[in-house]
């Protein structure tokens, strides 16, 4: 039996996030046209061919527990913004990583993606009962370390040619965790944050 349990919703003042479905793949296609989403990614999803193999794996390893990818839509204008997973799924050691986050441009620095976390790591921690949650990003993607240092979560170290990016250069991996005896704390900082957002 899958430790997440099919369907997950989230839901909170800006942001709903439901399970990845094939419906919802034209719309994550159209947004991921901007190039500028990619940058520091190891894949390039603005490749409309490349983006639906992505997805339909995610979906497909849903099924065997591997993944659990979701859409996030802007409920205000119940529009599709991004998509965001769970992998590095182990139920053993209570651990999961989230990852593969992305959206439109538009919507970064809005808080969106603050509340998103604020949702992952409340049914982490509180539903899954989780010890260990990780997040992980190119060690050149200032833009998402400072995201995800903002969220509370600390600094684990680098991770050395750890991968190879869509362009065939290494990358470096910066790795960054929160873990339980930390959460309410974490909580309470994006639960400040998204309140003023």
């Amino acid at each position: 039996m899958n430790w997440i349990q099919h369907p997950v919703i989230l839901e909170g003042e800006k942001v709903k996030l439901v399970p990845l479905e094939n419906t919802h793949f034209t719309e994550l296609a159209e947004i991921a046209k901007d190039e500028r989403i990619w940058e520091h990614i190891s894949i390039n999803g603005a490749d409309k061919d490349r983006l639906f193999l992505h997805l339909k794996s995610a979906v497909l390893k849903r099924a065997t527990g591997e993944q659990y990818p979701f859409t996030v839509f802007d409920k205000k204008n119940n529009k599709i913004i991004g998509s965001t997973l769970f992998h590095n799924i182990f139920s053993e050691h209570r651990k999961l990583e989230i990852g593969w986050t992305w959206y439109d441009p538009a919507y970064w620095r809005t808080g969106y993606n603050r509340e998103c976390k604020l949702l992952l790591l409340t049914y982490c921690f509180e539903a899954l009962k989780t010890v260990r949650v990780q997040l992980q990003t190119d060690e050149l993607n200032m833009r998402s370390r400072t995201a995800i240092s903002g969220i509370g979560a600390t600094f684990e170290g680098i991770l050395r040619k750890e991968r190879i990016r869509a362009n065939g250069t290494f990358r470096n991996t910066a790795m960054y965790s929160i873990v339980d005896e930390e959460w309410l704390l974490v909580k309470s900082l994006l639960m400040t944050h998204s309140a003023q957002a």
